[in-house]
């Protein structure tokens, strides 16, 4: 959805800006998960890029300026709350009424722009057809379905503020893509040169310039950070498992199989398990390191990998895997 006219008064486009809200619902099948969005370089205009969903057929949505702005609120919701309680987490009062608010919302919102990504993908196009085992191996093989059931596991869950984190990475972005293609034009409308009436020439204000080289150049650092944080999530339930948490060897093992499910199709969260695996190897691999700690680590990593193995549920289906990202 394109911003309001350029030759609109403020107070109108703002409106006119508004008023795309009440319909919005019916855009939802553009809403795309940003950890799986490809960018596209335009050559008209490079601060520009595409959005492109593989589960939706390798579909083109257009350029940024077409994204619908409903699913940015979600994701401003979400980041409105996570801010919220970190203010209470940093003046340690992450247990009060405001900062319990403020963490379950945080997943709500999370849990309604997966949802609806998911409903629209699968159920309203029909593509849940066939036995209920394919049909939940293909649910299974959905990033979408795996964050929506993450967001779900995690707001029915004691609070584990590490978990929002993953979650505010993409609301970053997305918002970043909102405010660039939708409010920067409505309230400082691009220019045209003289002589130049084509879309392709309007010139951008500087700050939506800069956030358009923001998102391109730091789209692969902050899918390695999203990586890195759902490593440490990993080891944080870990360590609830030493403390004997209430609930942490169920969380753990929902945790296990959506991170399994994640290395298997994200080549960022496999070059991160490669970067550690790497750094414990060239710890362990000291002279002053005991044979018995080398030995455990070879063992834990042929534990995993066996385990990796015998979870292989694409030995179940007769179509190919999935392509990783």
């Amino acid at each position: 959805m394109a911003p309001p006219p350029s030759n609109l008064p403020l107070a109108e486009r703002l409106r006119v800006l508004a008023q795309t809200l009440q319909f919005l619902i019916f855009y939802y099948f553009n809403a795309v998960d940003i950890s799986r969005i490809h960018l596209y370089n335009q050559a008209a205009e490079p601060s520009s890029f595409y959005w492109r969903n593989p589960s939706f057929d390798g579909v083109l949505f257009g350029c940024c300026s077409e994204r619908p702005t409903l699913t940015d609120i979600r994701h401003v919701t979400l980041l409105a709350s996570v801010l919220r309680y970190l203010f209470s987490y940093v003046s340690f009062n992450y247990y009060s009424g405001s900062a319990q608010v403020s963490y379950r919302l945080a997943f709500v919102s999370a849990a309604v722009t997966y949802g609806i990504v998911v409903y629209k993908g699968h159920i309203a196009r029909g593509r849940l057809q066939g036995s209920l085992p394919s049909v939940l191996l293909k649910l299974a093989g959905d990033e979408n379905v795996q964050y929506l059931g993450m967001a779900l596991v995690w707001l029915y869950s004691r609070q584990i503020p590490l978990a929002l984190l993953p979650f505010s990475v993409y609301s970053v972005f997305h918002v970043a893509t909102y405010t660039r293609a939708h409010l920067l034009p409505t309230l400082q409308p691009p220019s045209a040169p003289a002589g130049s009436p084509g879309r392709a020439n309007v010139k951008q204000s500087p700050l939506a310039e800069t956030i358009g080289r923001f998102v391109k150049q730091y789209y692969d650092t902050s899918m390695d950070l999203v990586a890195g944080l759902e490593i440490a999530l990993l080891f944080r339930l870990l360590v609830a498992i030493v403390t004997f948490s209430k609930g942490s060897f169920v969380l753990l093992f929902i945790y296990l199989a959506f991170f399994r499910a994640r290395f298997s199709q994200s080549s960022f969260v496999q070059q991160a398990v490669r970067h550690f695996t790497a750094r414990v190897d060239a710890s362990v691999s000291h002279q002053g390191t005991p044979p018995a700690v080398r030995q455990g680590w070879e063992g834990f990593k042929d534990a995993v990998n066996q385990a990796y193995q015998a979870t292989d549920v694409t030995r179940f289906t007769t179509g190919a895997g999935k392509k990783p990202q």
